[in-house]
């Protein structure tokens, strides 16, 4: 399971790298939410190297049929801004939305192809995507098993639409947006669909390592209101997650961030996106060496034994006085 997080993806391509090549995951059930359904099909097939690839070379251009973000580099620092005249000239062409991301839907058919749909479907594997339907104000889950691979491509790319700032997708008489919106890190979904045991890899921090500096402009100003909003929608997600695994006596392992990786994930630098890839890739892999060390006694040293030995004795005599 991948959780939302726009450019963020990277990291969890390279957290998803690490545990299906080197820890050798086989997974049934496959969950994505925004940019977690962008991964999610090529995982299903193991196509590490066809994702990783496109991770690494997309950029605003491959996205945004009409970005309204204006993009600077200011003492090394990236400083977003609006695009006022891609803005208006949204308004001025009847759309909803303050840009468009047509693009990201010519790129998911050119990735996720029809040949993938139907490898995924003939190897029983099970893709879910999720949307958020604002007509009906459901959170909706959409299976590759129950839909047509044009539909599919549709859910994936409503999956990932950060609606106002990209494309709403209008579909059977509803208008939906991104899934991130409802169900954030869909732990309690995968749990109702018979997970027995759940890797779900988290785009966002454990605790808030920053203070936001004040907003600047509406759009700064709305950004900083989505986050808050997802923010507290991603910790109600691992709440009821964590109680539903409990419930179940499900085995839940969570893949957060252990920095912050961007305060946009709108923007999308092919060079950050590298290196967030091979980050997430080291980071699973330290996690797995430091989960495994604490249960192999034969890489202890011998004053941890030792102290470990005493600790054994002193409660077996507490044990037998009490006796």
């Amino acid at each position: 399971m991948i959780s939302g997080g726009g450019s963020k993806g990277a990291f969890a391509g390279g957290v998803a790298e690490y545990l299906i090549n080197h820890e050798k995951r086989d997974y049934d059930l496959f969950l994505g939410t925004s940019t977690g359904s962008l991964l999610i099909s090529h995982l299903a097939l193991h196509q590490l190297d066809e994702i990783k690839s496109l991770y690494t070379s997309v950029d605003q251009q491959s996205i945004f049929s009409n970005n309204p973000f204006r993009i600077r580099n200011v003492n090394g620092q990236k400083i977003v801004s609006i695009n006022h005249i891609n803005t208006l000239w949204n308004f001025l062409n009847g759309r909803k939305t303050f840009g468009e991301s047509k693009y990201l839907k010519d790129l998911i058919r050119r990735n996720v192809t029809r040949e993938m749909y139907e490898a995924i479907l003939e190897k029983e594997k099970e893709v879910i995507v999720t949307v958020s339907n604002l007509t009906t104000s459901q959170i909706e889950y959409k299976s590759n098993k129950d839909c047509t691979y044009d539909d599919f491509c549709d859910w994936i790319w409503g999956s990932c639409n950060y609606v106002p700032f990209m494309s709403l997708l209008e579909k059977d008489h509803c208008q939906y947006a991104d899934g991130g919106f409802g169900a954030l890190v869909p732990i309690r979904e995968a749990i109702l669909r018979g997970a027995t045991e759940i890797d779900a890899i988290i785009l966002e921090t454990e605790v808030t390592l920053v203070n936001k500096l004040p907003a600047k402009n509406p759009f700064s100003l709305l950004f900083d209101v989505f986050e808050f909003m997802l923010t507290h929608v991603e910790r109600h997600n691992i709440t009821i997650g964590k109680l539903a695994a409990t419930s179940k006596d499900v085995q839940l392992n969570l893949y957060y961030t252990p920095t912050i990786l961007t305060t946009n994930s709108l923007v999308f630098d092919k060079k950050m996106m590298g290196e967030w890839w091979d980050s997430g890739y080291q980071y699973a892999k330290a996690k797995n060496e430091e989960l495994m060390s604490e249960f192999r006694p034969d890489i202890l040293t011998d004053q941890e034994i030792e102290k470990s030995a005493i600790s054994l004795h002193e409660t077996t005599v507490e044990s037998e006085q009490l006796k």
